[in-house]
């Protein structure tokens, strides 16, 4: 679909321009009429110049003038998720799919995700379904998304599945929202330690030392230390700052090649404190994926291949062949899972329990919510060990100077006597 300039009138007889999007200048045109704008001037554009513009929305008012979107905010899981639970709300009230799409537009703030709904709606319209539609779109709506919407759309139960999905994008939201206020204290604490010292080095340190100089006396060796670093801080600040900026390109360079990111996956799988709680980290996304793709009436088989995508650790995802591999065989998960040594015994067990019950989906839930909690006390306890650490570093830090300023202090003072 190409993209499209326009200026236009309006049928308040204001004059207006924008963006659009069509197959073709004429397609462009009757869109335009739709809404009550009276093209003079149509003219196709590239797809970069496009990416900094805001199509006309088919939501908006009649012959509201577009403005212009220098917004670079991402699309956040919350605003999927209030997006998703309101499309479910519409679908469930009876209001037909491309109507329904059409009065999310209106509920839609972030530019992206309007953009992004607009194209859904648009690709809807003209016969598509709705989950090649939302593939279009890998950055705001995933594969997990994506397929379960698929397999609603087969089974006829899409506004059920659409509530799935908000409910597993609002709980997705909520963990991060506490992880990051967790995190936020010891953040503020290093980040507050950080600037103390450097003001020391950078500033008071400087001015201590011309004192000292001007004494011409014979400076301990932990001072002459403090001097030389306070010295290397003030002249090469800015190649310190290079260093930094290149250490972190030189890591996303090294994490986005296929070596680097299995080696960095598996000292993840391996770490002492950290390990485990990545590995319930990963067991919970396999857990709640695995058995909301299953509640939605996808294979186990497709779910399989659904889970793999969503993972997030290259080493395990690697070993989903073989699980995959082993159930094409006929055995039960619970088998497979254990083979790779990766899930945990609880994992394994509840699984097996599961499939002998037969309600695999409710125990996968289950066993998410468990491994979830886990994480939550897990970072818990990682943050109350952070902060006595950052104090402890910041008062040997601050130990330091102040007995490196103190030492010849009191030489001094000895010398006056």
């Amino acid at each position: 679909m190409a993209v499209f300039e326009y200026k236009a009138i309006a049928k308040t007889g204001k004059p207006t321009k924008g963006m659009i999007d069509a197959d073709s200048p004429a397609s462009a045109r009757r869109k335009l009429r739709d809404l009550d704008l009276f093209p003079t001037e149509i003219a196709e554009v590239s797809a970069a110049k496009a990416a900094g513009r805001v199509a006309v929305e088919g939501a908006s008012a009649p012959g509201e003038a577009q403005k212009r979107d220098w917004s670079l905010s991402r699309v956040s899981i919350r605003d999927v998720a209030l997006m998703t639970r309101q499309f479910a709300v519409l679908l469930a009230a009876g209001m037909p799919l491309v109507e329904s799409l059409t009065a999310i537009l209106d509920q839609v703030t972030k530019p992206r995700l309007r953009r992004a709904v607009y194209d859904i709606r648009d690709q809807v319209k003209a016969g598509g379904t709705l989950a090649d539609a939302l593939s279009r779109h890998p950055r705001i709506f995933s594969s997990l998304y994506s397929n379960m919407v698929r397999a609603g759309e087969a089974s006829g139960a899409l506004e059920q599945v659409l509530v799935r999905l908000a409910d597993i994008e609002e709980h997705q939201a909520k963990l991060r929202a506490r992880v990051i206020s967790t995190l936020a204290y010891p953040s503020f604490m290093a980040v507050f330690a950080l600037g103390v010292i450097s003001f020391l080095m950078l500033v008071i340190v400087p001015r201590i030392t011309k004192i000292f100089e001007k004494q011409k006396q014979e400076l301990p060796d932990i001072t002459k230390f403090m001097i030389s670093i306070s010295h290397f801080v003030g002249t090469y600040w800015w190649l310190l700052i290079l260093a930094v900026i290149g250490l972190a390109m030189a890591w996303r360079f090294w994490i986005g090649t296929e070596r680097g990111r299995r080696r960095w996956d598996t000292f993840k799988l391996r770490a002492p404190i950290y390990g485990q709680m990545h590995i319930k980290f990963v067991c919970a996304r396999f857990s709640r994926t695995l058995g909301t793709m299953l509640e939605s009436g996808l294979t186990m088989m497709k779910a399989l291949d659904v889970v793999k995508s969503v993972i997030g650790n290259t080493v395990i995802e690697a070993s989903m062949s073989d699980i995959k591999a082993g159930v094409r065989r006929g055995k039960d998960l619970a088998g497979p899972l254990k083979e790779t040594g990766f899930f945990p015994p609880m994992l394994i067990h509840m699984v097996d329990l599961g499939q002998r019950s037969g309600n695999i989906e409710d125990m996968l839930i289950r066993v998410a919510d468990t491994y979830d909690e886990d994480v939550r006390l897990a970072i818990d306890a990682m943050v109350a060990l952070m902060e006595p650490l950052i104090i402890i570093m910041m008062g040997v830090v601050v130990g330091f100077l102040v007995l490196s300023i103190l030492l010849p202090i009191l030489n001094m003072s000895k010398g006056l006597k």
